[in-house]
């Protein structure tokens, strides 16, 4: 537990560096051209940008057609309130479980009220030893305007397994040759990440602390049911789309 909180600490640290870097500032020339770097600031109708290379130019006003900000979120994400998101990954780590690669695959519908805040229902399949249909609510709250910045979001909801009950589940005990029966649990993830917008979608990937609930009923010999429970606490590590 203690090393999956060092390395989400480490991976916010990293998130936060990478968000934090310069942005990128396009000068449209009226021939054409164009320059690449850091507008330094406009005085006197003329533009002073450094390049990558940091040399430093002035360019009068009457030479640019347009000057870009590239940092900028696009403007389809701007003006959507309505948005999907597919994503998937796994839960690694293999503590209180013997499964050592549980894996997800979530569908989320959002609903942006501004380009800061997004709550999200979400549904698809997880595979913890078992296969399990998850239900849960997202907040997300978005650090920047910039096509490039991180993000936190916190998750809650349920796992519910497909087969219930004893009458419906093949699953057979190898030692006791009796019925068992699984069921799913609570569910809770907080985390960060990075998303990447391009037009008309954008591309994130996260990394979370997970923590989920299932168990399984187990009838012996003697019809008497037994109840055995697995916590999985796991960091959740996830890539995706939203458009």
């Amino acid at each position: 537990m203690k090393k999956q909180i060092f390395i989400i600490t480490m991976l916010i640290i990293i998130v936060q560096t990478l968000s934090s870097q310069k942005s990128n500032d396009v000068l449209y020339l009226k021939n054409g051209n164009q320059v690449f770097g850091k507008l330094l600031g406009i005085t006197d109708n003329q533009y002073k940008i450094r390049t990558a290379e940091g040399k430093v130019f002035t360019i009068q006003g009457t030479e640019i057609d347009k000057y870009v900000n590239e940092s900028a979120i696009s403007d389809t994400l701007k003006k959507s309130n309505r948005v999907f998101a597919l994503e998937a990954g796994v839960l690694a780590g293999a503590q209180s479980s013997k499964y050592d690669a549980a894996f997800s695959f979530n569908i989320l519908g959002s609903l942006t009220q501004n380009r800061f805040n997004t709550l999200s229902l979400g549904s698809g399949v997880e595979f913890l030893g078992q296969t399990y249909v998850p239900v849960f609510l997202e907040y997300k709250l978005i650090i920047s305007e910039k096509k490039t910045t991180p993000f936190v979001f916190i998750r809650g909801g349920k796992l519910f397994h497909l087969n219930g009950d004893f009458e419906r589940t093949d699953q057979i005990s190898p030692v006791y040759n009796t019925p068992m029966s699984y069921k799913g649990g609570f569910s809770f993830t907080l985390g960060t990440g990075i998303s990447w917008a391009k037009d008309g979608y954008e591309s994130y990937l996260t990394f979370a602390y997970r923590n989920a609930h299932t168990s399984y009923n187990e009838k012996d010999y003697s019809t008497q049911i037994y109840t055995f429970r697995t916590v999985y606490n796991r960091l959740e590590i996830k890539y995706g789309f939203r458009f």
